[in-house]
């Protein structure tokens, strides 16, 4: 298992080259001059501007650029410095809480109910629940989380009241919408999920078998038909945890959340790259990190499982 772990962790390094290498450049070719987008209305001299596009590396070629910013991570840790002069390893130790708060309470949103959903729909199918989580779940794809963040925030916030609309000032209810929204697609996805592969597994032979041997039909369900069920569900799970801090950007921005995602939202309007490259960087690394968790769990729900 450590060789495993210590060559999958290899395997990571030029994943995560080869994405902020294709960040920094799509950054890089972005229209416009930053440093004029920071002056704004203001005046500023041209000895100023070219003052500041020599301490930010922006005359240089892109390849130059790149290796600058990379030795810094490498040998420092230094992931750049903001247009205004704050680190912005800073920034994302201010804001990471926030985006972690929130895919951690889509987490456990999104996979409750998804779980529960798949596993009653398969233990009751072709029944009212069944067809009911069927009609639920395909809506819930088809919408697009844009679409059910502004419902969300109309139904629930403005007209029922229920819940805040924006902010974090009202502590963990804050995120209960945001986290909703977010949850949205990966819980029909997953309900859908779970219903199909606890389906195949309930009508194999080693269930029957099971069944006929007069095993209670709780244990049955519980041990031989879902644990087998829940190794795609894993998997999807995995890399949806994943995609979370990514997927963030659009959600923070609705709700206007202060986290990483938002960051990156108004880092982009800015052309501030150097934040947008550093914050994926981390949504990268973390990406890479929760796929090894995944695959590790692998070995823990079905024994034959085993790594060379």
């Amino acid at each position: 298992m450590t060789r495993y772990i210590i060559r999958r962790l290899l395997q990571f390094v030029p994943v995560i080259l080869i994405s902020t290498l294709i960040v920094y450049a799509l950054v890089f070719a972005m229209p416009g001059d930053p440093i004029r987008a920071l002056a704004g209305d203001r005046p500023m001299s041209d000895a100023v501007r070219e003052t500041l596009r020599e301490q930010y590396n922006l005359d240089d070629p892109f390849f130059v650029q790149y290796a600058k910013y990379l030795w810094g991570i490498i040998s420092a840790g230094d992931f750049g410095t903001t247009f205004n002069g704050r680190p912005v390893s800073d920034l994302i130790a201010q804001r990471l809480p926030v985006t972690a708060t929130l895919a951690l309470v889509t987490f456990v949103i999104q996979t409750i109910m998804g779980i529960i959903a798949g596993i009653l729909a398969a233990l009751y199918r072709d029944r009212f629940f069944d067809r009911f989580v069927q009609v639920a779940t395909v809506t819930m794809v088809a919408l697009p989380t844009l679409v059910i963040a502004f419902l969300m925030q109309l139904v629930f916030g403005l007209n029922l009241g229920l819940f805040p609309i924006a902010g974090i000032n009202d502590g963990l209810i804050s995120y209960i919408l945001p986290a909703l929204a977010m949850a949205s697609v990966s819980t029909g996805i997953l309900a859908r999920l779970v219903r199909s592969e606890l389906l195949d597994s309930l009508t194999s032979d080693y269930v029957r078998t099971a069944t006929a041997k007069g095993m209670k039909r709780t244990r049955v369900v519980t041990r031989h038909g879902l644990r087998n069920s829940l190794i795609p569900a894993v998997t999807f799970i995995g890399a949806d945890l994943a995609s979370m801090m990514a997927g963030s950007i659009v959600v923070e921005a609705i709700f206007n959340l202060p986290g990483l995602g938002e960051q990156v939202y108004r880092s982009i309007q800015a052309q501030e790259g150097t934040v947008v490259v550093g914050i994926v960087t981390l949504f990268v690394i973390f990406f890479v990190l929760i796929n090894l968790i995944v695959d590790i769990l692998y070995g823990l729900l079905d024994p034959r499982i085993r790594y060379e």
